[in-house]
């Protein structure tokens, strides 16, 4: 006898991006390399006690990733517990390049180039924890219904009971 597999519940995911950071990206993966598959709690006390000036947008950029969760958990109507959340993916692209020229002797210029980065972080829910709200939201809803459909019955006798009495005579 064969069963299938139950539907997997949707995991709430969320990104945010932080674009033409002025440092190299070089630089910017040392400390974005720490975090990746952390929760999103522990990745932000990693990044609050690194010694590297990355952490710092790193850590605007994932906290922001975490604020945009809760708002689309918050716009899809469910709960999210933020202690849930785990870093899914990030990574750093390099952005454009500032050209620059320094004086040099007898009237030359030297070039060199200032580097940006793009920053992206994305976190996610577990499974798990996905499977639970899903689980408690159903249940919620189900005692709701119960509660509402009485409402909706006392609702409509009182609808029946006013239509008669306001019913003109003929």
């Amino acid at each position: 006898m064969a069963t299938t597999p139950a539907p997997l519940a949707p995991v709430i995911e969320a990104h945010a991006m932080a674009r033409h950071v002025r440092m190299s990206p070089q630089k910017v993966r040392l400390v974005v390399d720490l975090i990746r598959g952390h929760r999103a709690e522990d990745a932000l006390h990693i990044l609050r006690y690194a010694k590297k000036r990355a952490s710092r947008d790193i850590e605007k950029v994932l906290r922001s990733a975490i604020a945009n969760a809760e708002r689309k958990a918050e716009d899809a109507g469910a709960s999210l517990d933020v202690d849930r959340l785990y870093v899914s993916r990030c990574f750093v692209n390099e952005g454009s390049r500032w050209k620059r020229l320094r004086p040099a002797p007898m009237g030359r210029g030297f070039h060199y180039q200032k580097r940006t980065s793009h920053i992206v972080v994305a976190v996610a829910e577990h499974r798990a924890a996905a499977a639970e709200r899903v689980a408690a939201a159903a249940a919620a809803a189900q005692e709701k219904g119960v509660r509402g459909a009485v409402k909706k019955a006392r609702k409509a006798i009182a609808e029946r009971q006013g239509q008669r009495k306001s019913k003109p005579k003929e």
